[in-house]
């Protein structure tokens, strides 16, 4: 599994102020189903056959090109994805060794619905008598010629199509040698065109500028953080290219070395490995990596710019890879558990044609790169580490290390099964569902929620979905593992129960569930709740929060409701703007817990419409500080700091 490079603290996980979630300020109770029925005597003719043109089923099927929709408060959501693909054209440009500068511009950004995002790169421009043609007709590019573009990482004639098609202004403007032409579309709608030369000289390039579709995006905010993630991750993959987003600069001189370094800090126990091969007809690899102190392994994993966050060939080559280079170096047969345990590691490569095994391309299906990937890096660790002796030192002492703990863990491990075996045959407070992770297709949308105690999962047991939402019921508050070593986990009952609930009770390759659903109360006992979970995670799970497996359940504050029209409001904004528009008359009920919510309501909080608030982390190195501060022995401090921001914000 690999790691999300998208982070932050402890605190602000719990209660996101960037990442909230902007949706309609009131939700009205589900219609029946009667009511959207189809006919069973509808008439099927000729007349009911469509064909629509490619922006149209863009459109209308955005999913398939796009993805997720979103409202901007994931990082995954569309508008983040068609800022990526005009931003990859540049990149594709400088990968051909043309422009060293991409340049990006959001207007009106704190403006839900209205920003102008603005991107300008200084490669070769489009061919000014094709401008037209390259943005609206799909399978119209120079992509899919090898002579123009190698390594391509957009979507290989779709991607700036799909953001034309899903844009209420989208204007592009192509340079070259001293003209240019220009064209202005309105959702896929050619508006006007003009090609000319140019007044005064202006270096060659293309600009693209457009305005998602509010119709389409709901009431998005790009969030600024999540950008300026994804702008630094583009530096440290193509080394010596500048890119800026709002007048901000990012660069980097020595790539993936350099995202190793800002992720680990000082917690590296060596000095970081490198390499980067030299173009072939394989294609390339560059791969940084080090141990630290830290349990579990962590992975950055990039095929032509594009992050995957569940890995691929690439990534499970380079484990591989990995291991017998060490093994080869200290001829020793080194188990891999030990080898990997405490890695750090980040893995890019470049692919003329690469297979991804989904249509977000988070996972590289090639398989045919499995044995040069391997041969690669199985070289470059073997030869750094004969350059570095005393790095191959404390990696020795390292893995030592490593088979004494998986020993004393093993043994820890048998006496937790054994007495749980004595409880029970299954799990406790476990209510599970049918499919899991690795039933594929089925299982991509399986869930856990973890909630608690017994009457505040009540209403998520009624109206759950048996098919892919499991619950697991907490006593209360579980105990603060920060500090302890990993073998206190599983000495505690609770936690390890959950950790066989998760199926991670040996490691986070047999997680069971696509997402991890923290369902806690909106009160003071439900966030401490909260933050002992993430604290347990990010302590000896931290590739769970940084794979973008862990949420935040969203659930509502207020129900206003008259006799003919019920609310559901998230903030006291929305109770009022819903009370004002029901009348005096309204009703208003104040949810306390998830306990208070009938099954009947829970059910429409769970479903389609659920409100997730992904986990996630600035940089690794926070991590440890964040955690002492929290949830540390430092309670003078924290009460101090918690007090002097009371009385702020109370200001």
């Amino acid at each position: 599994m690999t790691k999300k490079p998208v982070k932050k603290a402890v605190a602000k996980k719990a209660a996101p102020k960037k990442a909230a979630v902007k949706k309609p300020a009131v939700k009205t109770a589900p219609k029946t189903a009667a009511k959207h029925a189809v006919s069973a005597n509808a008439v099927y003719d000729e007349s009911k056959i469509k064909t629509l043109s490619s922006l149209e089923h863009i459109r209308l099927r955005t999913g398939m090109y796009i993805g997720r929709l979103g409202d901007g408060s994931n990082p995954d959501d569309g508008i983040y994805v068609l800022l990526k693909e005009v931003i990859d054209n540049g990149i594709d440009e400088f990968i051909m060794g043309n422009g060293k500068l991409i340049e990006t511009v959001i207007k009106d950004i704190d403006k839900p619905g209205k920003a102008l995002v603005k991107v300008r790169d200084f490669g070769r421009g489009i061919p000014l008598g094709k401008l037209v043609e390259c943005v609206s007709v799909i399978n119209t590019g120079a992509k899919y010629n090898d002579d123009v573009f190698q390594f391509s990482v957009g979507l290989n004639g779709v991607g700036t199509k799909a953001v034309n098609a899903l844009s209420i202004h989208f204007r592009v403007v192509a340079i070259r040698n001293g003209e240019f032409a220009e064209a202005i579309f309105e959702r896929g709608k050619l508006k006007s065109d003009r090609k000319g030369k140019l007044k005064e000289k202006i270096k060659d390039g293309t600009m693209v500028e457009f305005i998602p579709d509010p119709e389409i995006f709901k009431d998005y905010l790009f969030n600024a953080e999540f950008i300026e993630k994804r702008v630094q991750n583009y530096a440290y993959l193509n080394a010596g290219l500048t890119l800026s987003f709002n007048n901000k600069k990012f660069v980097s001189n020595r790539g993936l070395y350099d995202l190793l370094t800002e992720e680990t800090g000082e917690d590296c126990l060596y000095s970081l490995g490198y390499y980067k091969g030299k173009h072939s007809q394989n294609g390339q690899l560059e791969i940084a990596f080090t141990h630290t102190n830290n349990y579990g392994e962590e992975y950055f994993s990039f095929v032509n710019g594009q992050f995957t966050s569940d890995g691929g060939t690439h990534l499970s080559a380079f484990k591989e890879g990995f291991l017998k280079g060490i093994q080869t170096f200290y001829k020793k047969d080194y188990r891999s558990e030990d080898v990997r345990e405490g890695t750090t590691a980040a893995v890019a490569i470049k692919l003329k044609n690469p297979v991804f095994e989904s249509q977000t391309k988070n996972k590289l299906g090639n398989s045919d790169i499995r044995a040069w990937v391997v041969q690669e890096v199985r070289n470059a660790v073997e030869d750094w580490l004969h350059k570095n002796p005393e790095a191959s030192k404390k990696l020795e002492q390292k893995i030592i290390a490593n088979e004494s703990l998986r020993t004393e863990l093993n043994a820890v491990k048998k006496e937790a099964r054994d007495a749980a075996k004595k409880i029970a045959l299954k799990i406790p407070k476990l209510k599970d569902c049918k499919y899991h992770l690795d039933d594929g297709k089925d299982g991509e949308e399986s869930m856990i929620f973890l909630t608690e105690g017994d009457s505040a999962s009540g209403s998520i047991v009624s109206s759950r979905d048996v098919m892919t939402q499991a619950i697991f019921s907490l006593r209360g508050k579980v105990e603060n593992v920060y500090g302890k070593k990993r073998a206190a986990i599983y000495k505690n009952e609770e936690l390890f129960n959950l950790m066989m609930a998760l199926g991670i009770d040996n490691d986070i390759e047999g997680l069971r569930y696509a997402k991890i659903v923290i369902a806690t109360d909106a009160d003071f006992d439900g966030f401490h709740i909260r933050n002992l979970l993430l604290t347990f995670f990010l302590s000896y799970f931290e590739e769970l929060i940084t794979a973008g497996h862990v949420y935040i359940l969203e659930t509502p504050l207020f129900r206003v409701r008259t006799k003919k029209e019920t609310r559901y409001c998230y903030t006291e904004k929305e109770r009022d703007e819903a009370s004002s528009a029901l009348g005096s008359s309204s009703e208003i009920t104040r949810f306390k817990g998830l306990g208070e919510i009938s099954p009947k309501e829970f059910g429409q909080f769970i479903g389609e419409d659920i409100r997730l608030v992904p986990v996630s982390v600035s940089t690794l190195k926070t991590v440890p500080q964040v955690l002492n501060f929290y949830m540390g022995k430092n309670t003078p401090e924290r009460r101090e700091y918690i007090m002097k921001n009371l009385i702020e914000d109370a200001g």
